[in-house]
């Protein structure tokens, strides 16, 4: 692992804002690397509210949207709103059409099936609209693409409303509107919405011109938030808003399928952290291995009986993708090995038997064992799709554009892409896209980053410290759980390797004269050796509560420890 100790902030500035808010100056500091440098925006960050959204008509095309569904309503046009089959998608169809329907009947929902129609925007979905009457398709989460698809829809007498948040290509589509506020000439303040985020600003702007307060819109807020946390989009500014009140309706007022999810889930108060690794897999376990409209049901049905079946079907589906991620990945890592040269910067691996469904989580399992971008292929028809995943610091959709010559189709973000290619440019592709990353890469980030927000003293571990970064949640990317560095630790002589084979590493520290403190270091076990005979060690860590019997105490989690 590569500790990086992020910048201190200036002195001046730390000492500041800790007098202005009577606090410590780690706090002060941490919250200055946050970007907030006054009383009023760490007051804001600390008390999100509904009232900080900017006002979605500054979104370009806005209007127009809105106008164009309003003419609908009048009308009693047929609507389909047609969504991506993953979490970002589905959660978009489900708020969407949900809004929709408590306005208006005529709304139907549309997910196209991974296997036969593939990502996005799909000429049989657009023929389903056709064939029932339906005149105006709403895209959420997909379409900043789709110009051939939207040119099909124009010619059968269909308009399309896009909402989506990834970079468009050299031209719009030709829709009524293209709500992106990723498009260049887009001056909407916040960038980095998801694309359930985007919808949501749609139902905003419908709502504000019957007069209704976004306080309103509130019961949707789970789905945003369960977006935004399975998209890993950051967690700032309008995100942070939509998370934090989003995560207190998944706790206190869920819709009846987000309920039936979570009801088997012992904790009192779920976080980020759980909506990424319980509630969205699930999600997505059904376009994985059935079809995304399990999920849209799931979200959008209103008794918890019903819903606690759906919910059933498709925790059985998430148990099918367990199995078979983990069958892939094995074979994926045994034909990496068997390999007689290795490719010095990415991982692109094959198998035409491979389900589409999962190569997405073996693409994230590669990138966690080598550390490289990496692709995973499969044969879908008579093409081959892949999924992306991609290292810190390292753009692969921009590697992608430079291997276009080779590619049918792509899309997606930073670190993380599918693509389509015809089988006899495989081999080309591959040693392009191992070209242009050996030639663009920062070789430092082949190696995993441990960024470190700052140095810590153990004396500073207090009850108030933590009270006061518990505050900074919700946590995700640009707002992640503080991390600290401790040097001179050493373990009191209960350090231990725990779990099976001793994969983990348990320790008891202190710091000169601090108070001692428990921590666990999951996959650090082969590292005993640094805390034996009380020799000094170096730790990097969060603070997180440990609740044993009912007591709760601070303990340090370790990420990395060296002498």
């Amino acid at each position: 692992m590569r500790w990086t100790i992020k910048p201190k902030p200036q002195a001046e500035k730390v000492n500041k804002l800790a007098t202005a808010l009577g606090t410590d100056p780690v706090i002060a500091s941490l919250l200055i690397q946050r970007n907030m440098e006054t009383f009023e925006d760490v007051r804001n960050f600390f008390r999100p509210s509904l009232d900080h959204l900017h006002d979605p008509f500054l979104m370009r095309d806005m209007d127009k949207a809105v106008t164009r569904i309003e003419q609908a309503l009048e009308q009693g046009e047929n609507i389909l709103v047609y969504g991506d089959y993953d979490v970002d998608g589905t959660t978009s169809v489900a708020l969407m059409s949900s809004y929709l329907i408590s306005r208006y009947p005529n709304v139907a929902t549309y997910i196209p099936d991974r296997y036969e129609e593939g990502y996005g925007v799909s000429f049989q979905g657009i023929d389903y609209a056709h064939d029932n009457n339906m005149t105006l398709i709403i895209a959420l989460d997909c379409g900043i693409k789709a110009m051939d698809k939207i040119d099909y829809a124009r010619q059968k007498g269909i308009d399309f409303i896009v909402c989506d948040h990834h970079r468009p290509g050299a031209a719009l589509p030709k829709a009524v509107a293209v709500l992106d506020p990723k498009r260049e000439d887009c001056e909407y303040p916040y960038k980095e919405l998801c694309g359930c985020g985007v919808g949501f600003k749609l139902i905003q702007a419908l709502a504000s011109r019957k007069g209704q307060d976004v306080r309103s819109l509130a019961p949707y807020l789970d789905l945003v938030a369960t977006a935004i946390a399975a998209d890993i989009v950051p967690i700032t500014g309008e995100n942070r808003v939509l998370a934090y009140y989003g995560l207190k309706r998944i706790n206190t007022a869920p819709r009846p399928g987000i309920k039936a999810l979570t009801q088997n889930i012992q904790k009192q108060k779920l976080n980020i952290t759980d909506v990424v690794f319980v509630i969205a897999p699930r999600i997505n376990a059904a376009g994985r291995m059935k079809h995304g409209l399990h999920a849209v049901n799931l979200l959008t049905e209103a008794d918890i009986d019903a819903a606690t079946a759906f919910a059933g079907e498709i925790e059985a589906f998430n148990t099918d993708r367990k199995l078979l991620d983990q069958q892939i990945t094995e074979e994926a890592l045994a034909q990496i090995e068997e390999r007689s040269e290795q490719e010095a910067y990415t991982t692109v691996v094959y198998d035409e038997h491979w389900h589409k469904g999962v190569i997405g989580i073996v693409a994230s399992r590669l990138t966690e064992t080598y550390y490289r971008p990496t692709l995973v292929f499969t044969k879908t028809g008579n093409k081959l799709a892949a999924s992306a995943r991609s290292v810190k610091g390292f753009d692969v959709y921009n590697a992608l554009e430079r291997c276009s010559a080779y590619i049918e189709q792509f899309g997606g973000h930073k670190y993380a892409a599918g693509l389509t290619l015809l089988p006899e440019q495989y081999d080309n592709f591959k040693k392009q896209f191992e070209l242009v990353v050996a030639e663009t890469i920062d070789k430092k980030l082949l190696v995993p980053e441990i960024a470190i927000d700052a140095e810590l003293d153990l004396n500073a571990i207090t009850p108030k410290f933590y009270r006061i970064l518990k505050q900074f949640a919700p946590f995700g990317p640009g707002n992640m759980t503080p991390v600290f560095m401790s040097s001179s630790l050493r373990d009191n002589g209960f350090g231990k390797g725990v779990g099976e084979q001793e994969k983990h590493l348990k320790v008891c520290v202190t710091q000169n004269n601090s108070p001692a403190f428990g921590g666990i270091g999951f996959n650090l076990g082969h590292k005993i050796h640094l805390i034996l005979e009380r020799k000094p060690f170096q730790a990097v860590y969060c603070i997180e509560e440990n609740n044993w019997n009912g007591n709760v105490s601070l303990q340090l989690r370790l990420q990395d420890i060296k002498e």
